[in-house]
Formats: C-alpha cells, structure tokens, sequence
C-alpha cells in the first residue's frame, strides 16, 4: 500500500502545523497509510506536532531539532524510499529538492529573500499547493488547496450587542497581526463611549519579535482598562465570549483560519484588506477594511456592532454558507481527494 509521510516545517504547531495535522486525518479517512515527520521540540517540552501526531495514532519520526540537523536526517530518511513525500513548508521541501513523489505545501508567501530557495524547493515536485488564490502570485503555476475548519457552535447574530460591545481578537499578539491598530480603534470607539465597548483578547505573544512586542504593548496600555485577557482559550468559548471578532492583519495573510473559524461559529466578522482575508469572506462581506487603518477600523466595528438586525442575519448566513461550501472538513476531503486521484495516488474512499 503507498504510504504518504508528510514533513512539518516547524516543532511548534503554527498555521501550517495546523493543517498538516488536518491533512493527516483526512488520509486517513480516505484510507491512505500515513505517518507524521517533524523535528522536535527543545529537550524537556511537549506538544509539539510531532508529539501531537503521535497522540492522533500516526506512526512518527522524530528529527533533531535544530534546522538544518532536521533537514539532513529528513533527506537521509527519503533517500530511497517508496513513500510519497508531502512538505509542509519550506525546510523540508528544499532538503528533498529534486525528489519525485513529492507534494510541496507552502502556507506562507516568501520573502524576497526566500523566493530563490522555493524555486529550488520545487523542483521535480509533482504538486506545488498553496491555501488561496493570493498566494499564486507569489507561486505562480501552483494549486490552490483552501484550509478548512472544524465545524464550531453556532452563535446567535440576531439580535443586537449589549452593551459594552465585545470586540474580540485570537491569535499572536503582533504589529503584523493588527492588533495594534484593533487597540487604537478600541481607544476612539472608548473615548466616544466609555462604558460602550470592551476589548476581549485570547493568545499572546510568544515568538513574537520585541520590537513588535512593543508596539503591541503600548497601544494595549492605552485601552488597558476596557480590555479582558483571555490567554490561548478553545475556539469555541472565545467566539461565544464576543460578539464580534476582528482580524486586522497589515501582512500579506496567505489565508486566514481564524476568519475561516469565526464564519463556522455565525460570528459577525471585521478582516482587513491584507492578503488572502478578503478572498476568504466573498466579495460580498460588508465589513472589510483598509489594512493599518484604524479610523478607518474604529468606524467599520461600529457600522457592524450597530447593524439592524437583518443585516447581520443575513452577513452570518452567508459568511457560514460559505464556510460550508469551502472551508468546511467534507470541503477539504474533496479537495484531498480530488489532489489524491490526479497524483494516482490509490485510496479505500470516494
């Protein structure tokens, strides 16, 4: 039977860690032997991918943990194997460059500096995936493999917010993520209505760089009286703690799970224009934002918190439909499947 290893780019479970673990699941529904490869967190910490795959029942391989230490025992590993290959991210895509039987999944776009090495990274590969359409211009001639979601309880929009309105942000407490821009939007709607709004925020911000740490933690300080910590919290108690959620991203989002998430859970939802987050709403959503705007933010979480009710019925209908359609767990198995069938790849499934 073909087997298919897939090869994780990072110890730590990040976005593209993420879905390598959902891809996983899905081989494994559709009856393909599958195994998890991926260096190791430093000596002592647990929950790593690997740590995480093996918990799931995938049989394991376990690379140092240092960068290219892990690059060369994955090559070592794939040199001569019969297993189908598939490279979740850039690291372990360049250490098998010219290998067939070869998927190479890039989750982010490169850097100038990185766009020679997935050139060499994807060489001989038989697929070159990337998560939306605006990835393609950053890799062009790859396929486009949308993320996809759990399903999460679905929040009641009828009705409008109380009052203070619950503005929430998940994710890495980052400039690049917008979450200094969400503070200063906090910080106009706060002056205008004191008792009207409340920041509610879940993550942190672990491996972020101090200079954007630092930026983050001044305009937190300056709406540190209306905002409440959550920490790293399950998806679903963050959505059912807001009443909206916002994702102001200034970088170029190679997609944008969390936006994804928010339409599974009917929560209305303010993206902004950066990357692949307006392609993940629809063309139709009536909230979305020029990127590192925050009047521009401050007015749109307004325009959505005070929406009549029909309006935000009928946004959260439609952001859920399309969740359905595209981003769902059935809507990423036909995507695999369909992948699967065009590289001859045999499976027990439909």
């Amino acid at each position: 039977m073909t087997r298919v290893l897939l090869a994780a780019n990072n110890a730590e479970v990040g976005g593209g860690e993420v879905m390598l673990l959902a891809t996983a699941e899905v081989l494994r529904d559709l009856g393909v032997e599958t195994a998890v490869a991926g260096p190791v967190l430093a000596e002592g910490a647990t929950g790593g991918v690997v740590d995480q795959a093996e918990q799931r029942g995938f049989p394991v391989l376990r690379l140092p943990a240092q960068r290219r230490a892990a690059m060369a025992a994955l090559r070592s590993a794939a040199r001569g194997s019969e297993d189908w290959l598939w490279c979740h991210g850039l690291a372990p895509a360049l250490a098998t460059a010219g290998r067939q039987r070869r998927v190479v999944h890039v989750h982010q776009a490169p850097s100038a500096t990185h766009r020679a090495a997935i050139g060499v990274s994807r060489l001989r590969a038989e697929a070159v995936l990337v998560p939306s359409h605006a990835m393609t211009a950053a890799v062009p001639g790859a396929t486009v493999v949308p993320n996809w979601t759990d399903a999460l309880p679905v929040r009641d929009a009828d009705g409008a917010p109380d009052r203070p309105v619950r503005v929430g942000f998940i994710g890495r407490h980052s400039a690049d993520k917008g979450l200094d821009v969400l503070a200063r939007a906090v910080e106009r709607l706060a002056a205008a209505e004191p008792d009207g709004w409340r920041l509610v925020l879940a993550g942190d911000g672990r491996f972020v760089p101090a200079e954007q740490t630092a930026r983050v933690d001044a305009a937190l300080a300056r709406v540190g009286a209306v905002t409440d910590r959550l920490g790293w919290c399950e998806r679903a108690d963050f959505f059912g703690a807001v009443d909206l959620a916002v994702f102001p991203s200034t970088w170029a989002e190679p997609f944008g799970l969390v936006a994804a998430e928010a339409m599974s859970a009917g929560v209305p939802l303010v993206v902004s224009d950066a990357g692949a987050l307006p392609e993940v709403v629809g063309a139709g959503h009536p909230w979305v934002v020029p990127a590192g705007d925050d009047a521009a933010l401050a007015a749109v979480v307004r325009a959505c918190a005070t929406a009549p009710p029909e309006v935000r019925r009928a946004a959260t209908a439609a952001a859920r439909e399309r969740w359905q359609e595209h981003y769902s767990p059935a809507a990423g198995r036909a995507h695999v499947a369909h992948l699967l069938r065009r590289l001859g790849i045999g499976t027990s499934a439909p």
